[in-house]
């Protein structure tokens, strides 16, 4: 297990050790899913994760959660770069715009989150995810609430 203090890092000092570490021990939806930190900067987030069949909907191609859980991290991770050392944040509305379907047979999806406002209480961030031909399969926008450090 990790003796690293998470909350002495900053988000982008977090998020650059998890694309770094890549941490196997610490459960999260990330490791659930296979994802990958592709891309950490200041406000602006790259994670992909390769699809499989337990990733189908009745339909057999990709449940829509995959795409929205993908759009999720990706751009309250990117609000997460832009936060202080033991400040955190939560997602308060996510808003997922469905364009095609993706296949469940190993191939890449990418999302990208990118900031649009960074408050003191709340931020926004808009997000893409597409697959491995450059298609949009969805896009979306989120506002999150920011976390005091816990006194």
């Amino acid at each position: 297990m990790t003796t690293t203090d998470f909350t002495a890092l900053t988000g982008l000092e977090l998020m650059r050790w998890v694309q770094t570490e890549r941490p196997t021990d610490i459960p999260s939806i990330g490791r659930l899913l296979g994802m990958r930190f592709d891309e950490v900067e200041h406000g602006r987030i790259v994670v992909s994760l390769d699809t499989r069949p337990d990733f189908a909907n009745p339909l057999g191609t990709v449940h829509g959660g995959i795409a929205a859980t993908l759009l999720d991290s990706a751009m309250g991770c990117a609000v997460h770069t832009t936060l202080p050392a033991g400040v955190g944040y939560t997602t308060l509305e996510l808003k997922v715009n469905y364009i095609r379907a993706a296949h469940t047979d190993g191939r890449t999806l990418t999302a990208e989150g990118n900031v649009i406002h960074a408050g003191r209480r709340t931020a926004t961030a808009e997000g893409k995810v597409l697959d491995e031909q450059g298609k949009l399969i969805a896009h979306a926008t989120t506002t999150c609430l920011i976390l005091p450090p816990k006194s």
